[in-house]
């Protein structure tokens, strides 16, 4: 685990309707024995009992948030059978929502955006991943997020999606 994840996990755990799975093994593949390009960790997986949703947080500090990018483009991918796959093994109903979450520094914020557009543009349409939350690192710090059972005071990059 990179040492900002902890950080992150903190501001994600600060709601306390969400619970947290860190280096989560995503497979969709049932069984003990993850097939080749089959499987991912994911940084975190925040599941959040109010909204009903299923987070797949990507934390990155990447300058060129290329690693990120390849991430999110095999999901989308394979978007139906990752996120069926995320409720059989969560266990939460097929109605909840499973959608990823980007956090990056703000300074890489446009950048990843045009270049996540760019892959989007050249991806089919019925792979149906929706577009990532995004949360700014720096919002993440203790000092910048109300620390108590609600996080009302979210400073979330894209409009307090």
């Amino acid at each position: 685990m990179d040492y900002f994840q902890g950080v992150v996990t903190e501001y994600l755990r600060a709601k306390r309707s969400v619970f947290i799975n860190t280096e989560f093994m995503i497979s969709l593949d049932e069984g003990d024995k993850p097939k080749k390009d089959r499987h991912w960790f994911c940084d975190a997986v925040a599941v959040d009992l109010k909204e009903k949703c299923v987070y797949l947080c990507e934390i990155t500090y990447s300058t060129t948030t290329q690693s990120l990018l390849s991430r999110l483009q095999s999901w989308r991918n394979c978007w139906d059978d990752l996120s069926s796959s995320i409720r059989r093994d969560s266990g939460v109903q097929s109605d909840w929502t499973v959608m990823p979450w980007v956090f990056l520094p703000k300074r890489y914020d446009e950048s990843f955006r045009k270049k996540f557009a760019a892959l989007s543009k050249n991806t089919k349409q019925e792979n149906q991943m929706p577009d990532p939350r995004i949360t700014h690192l720096e919002s993440t710090l203790p000092w910048e997020y109300r620390v108590t059972w609600d996080r009302k005071t979210d400073h979330i990059a894209n409009g307090g999606a």
